[in-house]
């Protein structure tokens, strides 16, 4: 019985698989044409698995290829010197391993090359490649090279010219055809920030699954195993997480294997929001990536604050260091409007818990002292969430707290309202036992809560004032939200920044549905100490 898999490369008679033909396709015939590739894209999108194809694909031909493919993560610590050694060692015996699993034998000449050839720096490198080239009886030499990055620093200049001097040399050349694979791109391995000596590269991108390639995924486990996922299921896991391999493969895990649903129930929008419950709250090396690479650099935290905060938005551009490095590990992504956007909600949901101070000193204050409430008492008798109420005592606790909302550890001041309200309802639904996620609908300006209890949805959408116009615009949006989610009311709280905020409460109707809204002022500094 096939699963689906998270841990590594996936095969198609162990694991559910997205073919990515036409990819595969396109890699196969850009090393047929000799092109030296480069494919730099983040931790678990399906490298590995898209280049193994490839290689697999060439194996099969009778055109005369050898592939063979390295690793270099091996490297990482150790001296130019020893990584030269041992890289033509592995050239060698990977040369050896492809001649035995074709039943080849190696002629006389190849034989002795192989048994006494060395490469020790650069020169000995292009010379090992020469005679390599002159000993394959037109047969071509193909190099797949993966976790390139771990490369010793001190080698990288010398190893990437002299691979564009191999390429220069003509069609004859040895390797015929490289690929570099990796997290980091070659700009970023450049660590002198010099001009790239491999400005030959043919660049290739690896994006994420589209919505019809995780239909395919979940519909080889339904075909296999007769159990039907809704629609509305499929569209939800590729909404949240944008088509992500590993988080699309992990939702499968959840749903088909640790749920312990009846083979013969359908999968439904409930079991969904356990599945996703349970992601958002489990550590795995996916998410483990993505909060080590955003907390290498402060600064990472006001950028992906500001793509979330604001209608207007940040342009992408990858001359930016920052906007750079957030986009290769996988954070950020270009919207079809050329500004930033964060990649999916799931991410965004823990970009936020990242950078929330896990205490900040307000808790005691969330609840007035009058009337000695708790959150259970924002629950209607049938169990249902007085939203209204709730969002009414967060109003009053932010007027409470005063000037000491600006004193919340480690917060930029600008989005401290925006990580009060996520912490203040992260509590209530912890407590009540509901469960919240994110709906971020085009990855920056506006930031959707859904809160779902008792099998009903509350919407909550959060921004920072942007003007009259932004405000009332937001209110359309939300409008159209909640009518396709098929909720009754939406509530809308917007944190006024400015000198002189005006705070305003409205319900009205729009559109048949209700809509409140708040604005709420945020202090701009401290009072004075005179």
């Amino acid at each position: 019985m096939r699963c689906f898999e998270t841990r590594g490369p996936v095969y198609p008679e162990d694991n559910y698989v997205v073919a990515r033909t036409e990819e595969v396709a396109d890699f196969v015939d850009r090393i047929e044409k000799g092109r030296y590739i480069v494919l730099f894209a983040p931790r678990q999108t399906g490298k590995t698995t898209l280049f193994r194809n490839a290689l697999d694909i060439l194996e099969n031909k009778d055109n005369g290829y050898i592939p063979i493919q390295l690793n270099f993560e091996g490297y990482v610590d150790i001296d130019a010197s020893v990584f030269y050694i041992s890289f033509g060692k592995e050239i060698c015996k990977r040369i050896i391993k492809y001649f035995q699993k074709h039943d080849e034998e190696l002629t006389e000449d190849l034989k002795q090359f192989i048994g006494y050839a060395q490469i020790t720096d650069v020169i000995s490198m292009r010379e090992f490649f020469e005679s390599l080239g002159s000993l394959l009886n037109q047969q071509r030499f193909v190099m797949i090279i993966d976790e390139f990055d771990a490369i010793p620093p001190s080698a990288l200049r010398g190893f990437l010219h002299t691979l564009r001097q191999i390429y220069l040399s003509g069609k004859g050349r040895c390797p015929y055809s490289v690929g570099i694979v990796g997290v980091k791109n070659i700009t970023q391995l450049n660590y002198d920030r010099s001009i790239s000596p491999f400005n030959i590269q043919d660049e290739y991108k690896l994006y994420n699954f589209t919505l019809e390639q995780v239909q395919e995924l979940f519909s080889q486990y339904t075909h296999e195993m007769g159990q039907i996922l809704d629609t509305e299921v499929i569209a939800s896991i590729y909404k949240q997480t944008a088509g992500q391999p590993f988080l699309v493969n992990r939702f499968g895990q959840i749903l088909t294997e640790e749920m312990d649903i009846p083979k013969n129930d359908s999968i439904t929008m409930e079991h969904f929001s356990t599945a996703h419950l349970k992601l958002l709250r489990e550590r795995n090396t996916n998410i483990d990536h993505l909060i080590t690479n955003i907390r290498r650099d402060r600064r990472f935290e006001v950028l992906l604050m500001k793509i979330a905060s604001y209608d207007q938005g940040t342009t992408f551009s990858l001359q930016n260091e920052l906007i750079s490095e957030l986009t290769t590990y996988g954070v950020i992504v270009e919207g079809v409007d050329g500004m930033c956007e964060i990649i999916n909600p799931i991410y965004h949901y823990h970009v936020l818990q990242a950078f929330k101070p896990i205490v900040n000193g307000l808790e005691q204050e969330y609840l007035p002292e009058e009337g000695h409430k708790e959150f259970e008492d924002y629950l209607d008798k049938d169990g249902h969430i007085q939203m209204e109420a709730l969002l009414d005592n967060f109003r009053d606790f932010i007027a409470r707290a005063g000037y000491r909302i600006l004193q919340v550890p480690e917060t930029p001041q600008e989005y401290v309202g925006q990580y009060l309200l996520f912490a203040y309802l992260s509590q209530f639904v912890q407590i009540v036992g509901g469960s919240m996620y994110l709906e971020v609908q085009t990855g920056r300006g506006r930031l959707d809560l859904l809160i779902l209890l008792n099998k009903r949805k509350y919407i909550i959408e959060t921004k920072i004032w942007g003007g009259e116009p932004r405000y009332q615009a937001g209110k359309a949006q939300l409008v159209s939200y909640v009518k396709s989610e098929k909720a009754e009311a939406g509530y809308y709280v917007v944190f006024d920044h400015r000198k002189t905020p005006e705070p305003r409460v409205e319900t009205e109707k729009i559109k048949d549905l209700t809509i409140r809204s708040y604005v709420i002022p945020v202090l701009q500094e401290l009072p004075s100490s005179k």
